[in-house]
């Protein structure tokens, strides 16, 4: 059974261990070597601890097994431990940036995703997101924000 709840600061470090390996498997070899070199392990543990507020983890058997960021219209992150691709916790964290985006009074939900990262542009087209095309994403970086070629995904949201 997955339960969703908002983030605390001990779990930063499983938060970081889910969007290290999440992240590596989704974006290596699909954006620029800038941004690989900028997501060192150190900046998924800072990042982590910085974002817990954004952050909601899904638990499975009391670990967190994923998590989701949102902030303003936009889904900023989406991961799902290793362990629990396949099952409920990615649709269960879905569902819940949705409703988040909702709640905060946005009509329509948007999120980036790398052209490469196939698995992800299926489990979101699955689940009623619509590839609105290509553009440039300006990801975080340790100086100034990077460029990076994306997709951009909306969802028209309705309200419950």
């Amino acid at each position: 059974m997955v339960t969703l709840r908002p983030a605390r600061p001990e779990d930063a470090p499983a938060v970081a261990a889910v969007w290290r390996s999440g992240w590596r498997d989704g974006h290596l070899g699909h954006v620029p070597d800038e941004l690989t070199a900028a997501r060192t392990d150190a900046s998924f543990d800072v990042r982590a601890g910085e974002r817990t507020g954004d952050t909601v983890v899904a638990v499975v058997d009391g670990a967190v097994a994923g998590f989701v960021m949102v902030v303003g219209d936009e889904v900023e992150q989406v991961y799902v431990a290793d362990a629990h691709r396949g099952t409920a916790v990615a649709a269960a964290l879905l569902a819940e940036a949705e409703r988040l985006v909702e709640a905060g009074g946005h009509g329509r939900a948007w999120l980036a995703v790398v052209a490469g990262n196939t698995r992800a542009r299926r489990f979101y087209e699955r689940n009623g997101w619509t590839d609105e095309g290509p553009f440039e994403h300006m990801a975080e970086g340790p100086d100034a924000p990077i460029r990076v070629p994306a997709h951009r995904y909306e969802k028209r949201l309705v309200p419950r």
